[in-house]
């Protein structure tokens, strides 16, 4: 019998960077464990991507994988609202994103999820 399977947010499985430029949103999401990093390569995908930032425009993403750092970089563009000093827009910076990026809802292992936890917090970890 396999693994009891779960959906949490991807924060749990991992944290983000980001970063701006214009109309454009770069973003990496970076597991806390190395197995994390093939479920961020099937279920973060850059057309799951752009569809959960369509709301804001995003009219096409690129992503790269990194599998050395279990990390995938995602460009997203025209996502901004036009860049940060032309957009009405409160808080159009990339970071803002990237938290909204790592609430997108993922399907993993629980005993993944609790090793994650305890990785995050240094739970567990040698002295």
């Amino acid at each position: 019998m396999g693994a009891e399977l779960v959906t949490v947010p991807l924060h749990e499985l991992a944290h983000g960077r980001a970063g701006d430029k214009g109309n454009r949103c770069n973003i990496s999401v970076v597991g806390f464990l190395p197995e994390v990093f093939p479920y961020l390569q099937e279920q973060v995908t850059a057309e799951r991507v752009r569809a959960f930032f369509a709301y804001r425009g995003a009219s096409a993403v690129v992503r790269y994988e990194l599998p050395r750092l279990w990390a995938l970089n995602l460009v997203i563009d025209d996502v901004l609202e036009g860049g940060v000093n032309g957009s009405l827009n409160l808080d159009g910076h990339g970071k803002t994103l990237s938290f909204h990026l790592l609430s997108m809802a993922v399907l993993v292992p629980a005993d993944l999820v609790d090793r994650c936890r305890a990785a995050r917090t240094g739970a567990g970890l040698g002295s």
